[in-house]
């Protein structure tokens, strides 16, 4: 037991290590390549927070642990929403843009709906197995896409954060990307092993394990930067880092996991599908409550003990 928390705390350390270096890297390369920041920004930056869900998913998917690949997006989901912006919320109020309002959190609560109408489609009109198929995933993938495009015109427009870049030199941002890409595969690797025999050896599902220490673990980038963005009082960056990687877990990662392998479901994810949507459209809800676009600190404290009651059911379980 001992060896296996070992092991999925060197994997979280090693996963976010890699991920925080292919970002300095690939920024920095990017830079003395003449890249306009926005574009670094867009690709290099949010592919990056959101590499340690997609390796960690791309691992599980081609050693066949489907429980782990769906577990770790929805509980990152779940994560982000209730516990990241409850968080954040309690700290300083989270400010929210009109575009976010009426655009990137719809969508996000369209990918939720997305995944039930998935799981249901396969019992109708004849019953079947429960499964993203490798289709599902492909028009997952062509979400992403949409997602994609449309955050290109936000940045033509001028509506995206602005990052800051390390001048790093061009061989040090290799050795960088190099170290990241590294870290990522052997952090993945032992964080994947370590959940697959804590489960095991605790007798607890991997999907529980997923929904939980897993999927907390893969969402520390997001936590560290809505933390920070909350202490900055730039709570905007805030929502849109959180509902982004909600968007690019559904869409991105769980789309190539299930291209890689098709995911098979139980009836027991119909409950975390359940609270992904719920979690999804009390963020879209509580947007319209009190003065003006904001989150408000009760509404954190809210989030928060949803998340919690929903561990202790997870547990119950």
């Amino acid at each position: 037991m001992l060896l296996n928390i070992i092991l999925l705390f060197a994997g979280f350390v090693i996963l976010i290590y890699g991920a925080d270096k292919l970002v300095d890297g690939g920024s920095a390369l990017a830079a003395r390549l003449n890249i306009p920041n926005i574009v670094i920004g867009l690709t290099v930056v949010a592919f990056g927070t959101s590499t340690p869900e997609l390796v960690v998913n791309v691992i599980s998917s081609v050693q066949g642990r489907s429980a782990l690949a769906l577990g770790n997006v929805l509980g990152s989901n779940i994560f982000n929403i209730l516990a990241i912006l409850g968080i954040t919320a309690v700290i300083y109020p989270i400010g929210i843009k009109k575009t976010t309002t009426w655009v990137e959190v719809p969508m996000a609560l369209f990918a939720s709906i997305l995944l039930f109408v998935t799981f249901c489609n396969d019992h109708w009109p004849v019953p079947a197995s429960y499964v993203i198929s490798r289709t599902e995933g492909i028009i997952f993938l062509c979400f992403f896409l949409v997602f994609v495009t449309y955050t290109l015109m936000l940045a033509r427009k001028g509506e995206c954060e602005t990052i800051d870049i390390k001048p790093y030199s061009i061989l040090r941002a290799l050795l960088f990307i190099i170290v990241g890409i590294a870290g990522l595969i052997t952090g993945g690797e032992l964080l994947v092993k370590g959940a697959v025999s804590l489960a095991e050896a605790a007798g607890i599902s991997q999907r529980v394990i997923a929904i939980t220490i897993l999927s907390v673990g893969t969402s520390l980038p997001e936590l560290a930067t809505s933390l920070v963005a909350a202490r900055k009082k730039n709570v905007d960056m805030a929502i849109g880092n959180v509902v982004g990687s909600n968007l690019f877990n559904t869409f991105l990662i769980l789309g190539t996991s299930a291209v890689i392998r098709p995911i098979p479901m139980s009836c027991a994810d119909l409950t975390d599908i359940f609270v992904n949507i719920l979690a999804t459209l009390l963020l879209f809800l509580f947007i319209f409550t009190g003065k003006g676009r904001r989150i408000e600190k009760w509404e954190g404290i809210i989030f928060i003990l949803l998340y919690i009651l929903y561990l202790m059911i997870l547990l119950i379980q």
